[in-house]
């Protein structure tokens, strides 16, 4: 070892007990560096406002069918497709069918009442 110390914490969310966010949000597992969340069953609808982060977000579809539209691109998200946002990038997504994905984000989402490892 080099001499420093390492966080060995294992961090569990119950899914029974984590928190939710608008839209049937999940709040999955937080770190210091990392957030995962998941998007469940979200329904079909008009395209969202477009908008910007200030965190990288990396996503994966699971389920259904949607469009992302970053700064004048159109992805269609299928299962199996994986996506990235980067930091700053205006972009808005338009469920098409019932559409489940999970995404992680770098730096962690901010969750309201839960505090950053």
């Amino acid at each position: 070892m080099d001499g420093q110390t390492h966080d060995t914490t294992v961090i569990k969310v119950d899914a029974s007990s984590s928190s939710r966010g608008p839209d049937g949000l999940r709040h999955l597992a937080s770190g210091r560096a990392l957030a995962m969340r998941l998007w469940e069953d979200e329904e079909p609808g008009d395209m969202e406002p477009m908008h910007a982060h200030d965190y990288e977000t990396v996503g994966y579809a699971i389920r259904g069918l949607a469009e992302l539209h970053v700064e004048g691109q159109v992805a269609v998200l299928r299962p199996g497709d994986s996506w990235v946002v980067p930091p700053a990038a205006r972009h808005a997504y338009r469920i098409r069918e019932r559409f489940t994905a999970l995404e992680a984000t770098h730096p962690p989402y901010p969750v309201q009442g839960r505090d950053a490892v």
